[in-house]
C-alpha cells in the first residue's frame, strides 16, 4: 500500500549472539508501541532477515518529516526505558536514516520486502523521476507487488546525538531507499532479474555500490490498532 504519510525512519540492525529472544521481546512488547504512540507516528513494521545483511530491517511510518525531529521524538530518544538501555548496546549493523517518501504507490501490505539502499549520479528532480517512471510504476502494476516506496534519506543532515545513540552508535545514514513489498520472495527475485536489478538501478542515475536484501514480515503495529487496546 501506499506509506501512511511522508516521513519514514528506516533500521537495519543485527544483535548480538544469544540475545535474538530478548530483543524480540522487547522491540514488539515495548519499543514500537511507543514510538507507534508518539504525535504523528502511524505504524511501526519489523522484518527478519531471508537473504539480506543484517538480520533485521524495521521502519516506522510517520505524517510528515517533522514529526521524525519534533520535540516528543527528542525527548523520547533522550529518556532510554530500562529495558531499551539492556538490549540497544548489542544491536550490530546499524543503519538509521531520516526519509522523506519521494514515491509511493500500491495497495495493501506485503509479507516479504526488498530493501535496497542507493546513491545518486544525478540530480535529484531526475533521479526521482526516472526511478518513478521505470521501477516504482511498472513495478507497482505487476499483480504480487503490494507496495513499491522510494524514500530520500536525509544525509546531508548531521547525525543528532541523544542518550540513545550514546547506546547503539549512529550507524549508516543511506542516501537514497527503494522499498518493494511483495506476497512471496519468488516474485521478489523474479523482479530482481527484470525490473530491479543493479544495471536497471544504474540506468536510472544510481551509483554502482547497491545495497539489496529481502525480508519476511515479523511484526506490525499501526496508531488505530495501538489506540483500540488503550
Amino acid at each position: 500500500m501506499t506509506l501512511l504519510g511522508t516521513g519514514v525512519v528506516a533500521i537495519w540492525n543485527g544483535i548480538a549472539p544469544g540475545l535474538e529472544d530478548e530483543f524480540l521481546a522487547w522491540h514488539m512488547h515495548e519499543h514500537m508501541r511507543d514510538r507507534v504512540a508518539l504525535p504523528g507516528f502511524q505504524r511501526g513494521r519489523r522484518y527478519i532477515s531471508i537473504d539480506g545483511s543484517p538480520g533485521f530491517f524495521n521502519f516506522y511510518e510517520a505524517e510528515s518529516l517533522a514529526d521524525l525531529t519534533s520535540a516528543a521524538y527528542m525527548a523520547a530518544l533522550n529518556q532510554p526505558t530500562p529495558w531499551t538501555g539492556r538490549v540497544i548496546p548489542h544491536f550490530t549493523q546499524m543503519s538509521r536514516t531520516l526519509c522523506q517518501v519521494a514515491a509511493s504507490r500500491g495497495c495493501g501490505t506485503g509479507v516479504v520486502i526488498e530493501t535496497v539502499r542507493l546513491s545518486s549520479r544525478v540530480g535529484r528532480a531526475a533521479f526521482i523521476e526516472s526511478v518513478t517512471a521505470n521501477i516504482v510504476e511498472p513495478a507497482a502494476a505487476r499483480h504480487a507487488i503490494a507496495g513499491v516506496h522510494l524514500l530520500e534519506g536525509q544525509a546531508a543532515a548531521a547525525p543528532v546525538e541523544t542518550a540513545e545513540t550514546r547506546l547503539r552508535g549512529v550507524g549508516e545514514v543511506a542516501e537514497w531507499i527503494l522499498l518493494v513489498e511483495a506476497v512471496r520472495h519468488d516474485d521478489i527475485v523474479a523482479l530482481r532479474r527484470d525490473l530491479i536489478g543493479d544495471d536497471t538501478l544504474i540506468a536510472c542515475g544510481a551509483g554502482p555500490a547497491i545495497r539489496r536484501g529481502a525480508y519476511g514480515l515479523q511484526f506490525a503495529l499501526s496508531r488505530t490498532e495501538l489506540a483500540s487496546r488503550a
